[in-house]
């Protein structure tokens, strides 16, 4: 065993030519799912910030000139672009990555796979991926955005059941990102306590923000001096509750002139009927006119247009757990309004922050609306936004997320 001298100038000496080695970086495969650019932008910048090297599993749609520059990212173009194919383009563009995420897996040095999002066959991926994974000897974490989003959307099945239960015994850490949704976790699916975390869900800061001013985005979109806007943004869903908005707002507007709706996102595949029909009830009232729709794809740098024209932002849910959109309004220091469902009783401060409605009935609804724009939030909005930004950056800091994330590395590493 070495001994090291009393004398303080021996031991510099000593420690000159021995000095102590340096602890191995922690490094991570980050596999997105090739989606959801925000979520994915904001937990890499943060983890590479605290020296973690990310190995990141993306596409086009998660991509950006960060992911190339920041020190410790490694990005992985192992998705592609799904906006240019079509036809049987689609099914090899499938195929490709996941025999790209394979041969990842198998071949890195990374001990820990964090899952942000699945691919495009759940059980597969939840399942035989999931066993893959372990049989190599990984570290699984599991960032768990909904408990079971089937259950939400109106479709839950057996398979369904079956894939999640797999996936949630076999992931070493889960993080979610409020209480209500591990005591589902908990509950539901048998998972310790010990095996997951609460997070925050960290604030926007993939998006632009230029120097647009609320006036000026007013102004691009027709918007007129003084007239109260309110924003739907976001995939057009049955459970968000767009014709409940939509209805609300008819009642509102039947009488004020001054009320204007944007609609700004666009309608995911299976909800077109869906949709149809909100357009044909939107057509048929002659508050019409009111109404500015954007049904497609918001790319980012147009994203700052609509929630700078936008007074309010509105989310009528009819369940969630969680919701990017209303982080992504506070990024811009935007007020919101929701139905008091999931976690927005916890993330909305009533009158500092916006409103929450009782629930997505036209009555509740429109008497929030209402409330918001009698508010004494509503009329000093443009010293509030910078508070409302204080507020979410102070809560929902991605260091916090990244601090807390690399603590949960660690102690699996060390297991």
């Amino acid at each position: 065993m070495a001994t090291y001298a009393n004398n303080p100038v021996e031991l510099a000496d000593t420690l000159s030519i021995h000095p102590p080695a340096k602890p191995i970086p922690v490094r991570v495969g980050l596999l997105t799912g090739g989606f959801d650019r925000p979520y994915a932008f904001g937990i890499t910048m943060a983890l590479a910030a605290k020296d973690i090297l990310v190995d990141v599993l993306g596409g086009a749609e998660v991509d950006s000139p960060e992911m190339h520059t920041t020190v410790g990212i490694n990005f992985l173009d192992t998705y592609g672009d799904p906006r240019k194919v079509s036809g049987l383009g689609k099914y090899t563009r499938v195929l490709k990555y996941y025999l790209r995420m394979v041969k990842y897996v198998v071949s890195t040095e990374a001990k820990i796979l964090h899952l942000l999002w699945n691919n495009k066959f759940p059980f597969f991926d939840r399942t035989l991926l999931m066993l893959f994974y372990k049989a190599l000897g990984k570290k699984v974490v599991f960032t768990a955005h909904n408990i079971n989003a089937g259950k939400r959307d109106g479709n839950d099945s057996w398979h369904n059941q079956l894939g999640l239960k797999t996936q949630y015994r076999l992931s070493d850490h889960i993080f979610v990102h409020t209480e209500k949704m591990k005591g589902e976790l908990l509950k539901e699916y048998g998972v310790s306590s010990d095996s997951v975390t609460v997070i925050p869900f960290g604030i926007n800061n993939s998006v632009p923000d230029t120097d647009l001013t609320p006036a000026k985005a007013k102004v691009q979109l027709g918007i007129g001096p003084g007239e109260q806007t309110i924003l739907f943004f976001g995939a057009i869903r049955p459970y968000k509750g767009l014709e409940h908005l939509v209805a609300a707002f008819q009642r509102i507007a039947a009488g004020n002139p001054k009320y204007r709706l944007i609609i700004a996102g666009e309608s995911k595949k299976g909800s077109e009927q869906y949709w149809g029909d909100i357009k044909r009830i939107i057509e048929r009232e002659p508050t019409r006119a009111q109404v500015i729709q954007k049904i497609e794809f918001v790319p980012d740098e147009q994203t700052e247009l609509y929630f700078k024209a936008a007074d309010v932002t509105v989310l009528p849910y009819t369940e969630v757990f969680q919701s990017g959109v209303l982080f992504l309004a506070y990024s811009f220091g935007l007020p919101v309004i929701a139905t008091d469902v999931g976690s927005f009783r916890d993330d909305i401060v009533p009158g500092k922050t916006g409103f929450l409605s009782a629930s997505c009935e036209i009555p509740d609804l429109s008497s929030a609306i209402e409330t918001y724009f009698a508010s004494d939030l509503f009329k000093d909005l443009e010293r509030r936004r910078g508070e409302i930004k204080d507020f979410a950056n102070s809560r929902n800091s991605w260091n916090a997320v990244a601090e807390m994330t690399r603590k949960v590395y660690e102690d699996l590493l060390q297991e």
